[in-house]
């Protein structure tokens, strides 16, 4: 099912979940919004590769577990699609059952920017996705590191990122990096470094360009990665 978005403004939200009344209950609570329009949907991850190139996509809701091609794979595959000029590369949040799900995490290696339960609050939705849009915090960042530091204990250390990744960072962009993983925002790191928050902005800005990282999410992962962040500190 697909819906033009009714506003230029509107954030524009595609579902992709094999459960139709989990879509449906989704887009009722997403329509809802004016600020937001569910414009495309799909039952599985291929048909989700099929799809949505078609659309101008800001928001991609994504199951992690479907029958065919999983909510990794299909994560992987559309962020690395092409795509007409000026058509966005949607930011993807992937949809699980479980707080601790190693899926997600692999997920969010592929290019997700984050994850939400599929039982949390409208509320909660409706705020990852604006979250998640804005480009400049990570989803519920206490989930997100807990998700993180279960999996960077388990990880194989000649799977980790060598920590020379990080060697262009000058030393205030890695004390930024490792706040960030901390899950602080702009504010408290601003607070934090006594500085201001536009100051923030510019060093967050400056690491995502060195690291080549997506947004936050990517910043989260590289730092436990790289070990500049250790579980359980």
């Amino acid at each position: 099912m697909t819906q033009p978005a009714t506003a230029s403004h509107q954030i524009r939200v595609a579902l992709v979940d094999d459960q139709q009344l989990v879509r449906a209950g989704f887009s009722m609570v997403i329509s809802s919004q004016p600020d937001m329009a569910v414009v495309a949907e799909a039952g599985d991850g291929a048909q989700a590769l099929r799809l949505l190139p078609g659309f101008d996509v800001d928001v991609v809701l994504m199951d992690v577990r479907m029958p065919g091609l999983d909510g990794i794979e299909a994560t992987r595959r559309l962020l690395a699609a092409p795509r007409p000029p000026g058509r966005p590369v949607p930011r993807i949040i992937i949809l699980t059952t479980f707080d601790l799900d190693e899926y997600v995490f692999a997920a969010i290696r592929a290019g997700a920017s984050g994850f939400l339960l599929k039982d949390a609050q409208p509320e909660e939705m409706l705020a990852a996705i604006r979250t998640v849009h804005a480009g400049d915090a990570v989803i519920a960042p206490s989930s997100t590191r807990r998700l993180i530091e279960h999996v960077a204990t388990r990880m194989p250390l000649e799977n980790r990122t060598p920590p020379d990744a990080l060697a262009d960072l000058t030393e205030r962009e890695r004390e930024v990096l490792e706040l960030i993983a901390r899950g602080r925002t702009n504010t408290e790191i601003a607070s934090d470094l006594f500085v201001a928050e536009a100051t923030v902005k510019t060093h967050v800005g400056r690491v995502l360009a060195k690291l080549g990282a997506r947004d936050r999410v990517q910043l989260v992962v590289l730092a436990y990665e790289t070990g500049l962040v250790s579980p359980g500190t």
